[in-house]
């Protein structure tokens, strides 16, 4: 029998045959009596029974809200056992200032610290400062001005959500609900969600970008996405061969899992366009201003269970030409080659085991694309449940930080790929 999605999300995000009261996995015919709906927005701030739209005698009165600089509004305070199916929202402001100025913010179980700490465009795919049409398995902006995540967030005494606005400008618009079940428990391996970011606007040579800093307990990851914004002094060549690491339980020096290339982590080779797909995929994917990408994967239909500890990391790694990377050298840019690929396994080079090392100049090296550790912007975001409402990782970076040396796509249409 063929299930669908949110059955099969289901299923995969707790490892095990949910509980009826726990969630969405039921026939669409079958009636759940103790189950209770309850939606929450500005109509209906606490979602009670019988007490939506009571503004404007029940005429549209309060759709939205406004918030001012500095000011936080709590957009869900939820008592008592649940689960959030779906949020959704929009703002009138959509610029790289809002997107990476306002943090949202998710808290269960009355804990003092957030397990969703992140900004609001990052978190739902938009990265890069811009929002574009998107659907996804997890998150969708229908036509590129509206955020949706029907991510499954279960909690056990309560939920609060929250967005802060640190963009520098009032917020004078935002529409928003949040749709869940209220629930009498929850089964005891219902895992939190919970969502990090983080940046490094200049990356160290040779030290792979912690995705997600090791954590400890038990879960999933449930996937990442993923802002590059590339270092010009590299020009056009390739940036994404650095391999996705996930060290599992106790890995130390060498992972459990290990990926072959950014651009084969998301589902494609030899580079990527623009694409967005269920699972994976690049919304952005751009040489103009500079090197624009983004991109993300959701390990929904391969789940990645940890059972001690998890850390996730992405290699720093470009390629292109030995001639061209021998050029970038001579030119000053930052690089240390890593290997050469002839075109097949004989004679590939392994460079960092080399003995002795040698200049790429050498004539004893095959010509061929040599990958080498560069340094670029990158930002991501984590996604991944865990058994416990707090996870222990640094706090969200100032929005300073967070909005700093954005790039916007110039206008007109998109510039062509440049020529290989």
């Amino acid at each position: 029998m063929i299930r669908p999605l949110a059955a099969l999300l289901a299923f995969g995000l707790t490892g095990v045959s949910a509980t009826a009261s726990a969630q969405p996995d039921a026939p669409l015919w079958q009636y759940r009596p103790q189950e209770q709906t309850r939606w929450v927005s500005p109509e209906n701030p606490t979602g009670a029974p019988g007490a939506g739209g009571r503004e404007n005698r029940g005429a549209k009165g309060h759709a939205f809200e406004t918030i001012p600089v500095g000011a936080s509004h709590v957009l869900a305070d939820i008592s008592g056992a649940g689960t959030i199916d779906r949020i959704w929202m929009t703002i009138e402001d959509r610029s790289p200032e809002a997107l990476r100025g306002l943090r949202l913010e998710m808290f269960w179980d009355g804990a003092a610290t957030p397990a969703v700490s992140v900004p609001l465009g990052d978190f739902f795919l938009h990265g890069a400062g811009e929002m574009l049409p998107m659907e996804t398995a997890l998150l969708a902006s229908p036509e590129g001005r509206s955020f949706v995540s029907t991510i499954p967030m279960p909690f056990r005494s309560g939920a609060r959500i929250v967005v802060t606005n640190e963009s520098g400008r009032q917020v004078n618009l935002i529409f928003y609900d949040v749709n869940y079940r209220a629930l009498a428990s929850q089964p005891a391996d219902a895992l939190y969600f919970h969502a990090w970011w983080s940046r490094d606007r200049a990356t160290t040579l040779g030290r792979d970008f912690r995705v997600l800093p090791r954590i400890a307990g038990r879960g999933r990851f449930l996937g990442a996405s993923f802002t590059i914004l590339t270092n010009t002094v590299y020009r056009d060549t390739w940036w994404g061969e650095g391999e996705v690491k996930m060290f599992l339980d106790g890995d130390r020096e060498h992972p459990t899992l290990a990926g072959t290339g950014a651009e084969d982590y998301i589902g494609t080779a030899w580079g990527q366009g623009a694409y967005i797909n269920r699972y994976q995929g690049a919304p952005i994917a751009s040489w103009e201003a500079g090197g624009r990408w983004t991109f993300y994967r959701f390990h929904i239909p391969d789940p990645v269970y940890f059972h001690r500890d998890i850390e996730v990391t992405l290699q720093q790694i470009g390629g292109a030409r030995k001639n061209v990377v021998i050029d970038l050298q001579r030119a000053g840019a930052p690089l240390i080659p890593v290997t050469i690929d002839p075109g097949s396994r004989t004679n590939f080079q392994q460079l960092l085991t080399r003995r002795p090392q040698v200049p790429l100049t050498d004539p004893s090296l095959p010509d061929g694309h040599t990958n080498f550790y560069r340094s670029d912007d990158v930002a991501a975001v984590a996604y991944f449940y865990l058994d416990r409402p707090v996870s222990g990782l640094p706090p969200l970076a100032p929005a300073a930080e967070r909005v700093a040396a954005l790039r916007l796509r110039p206008p007109g249409p998109p510039a062509p790929p440049p020529a290989n």
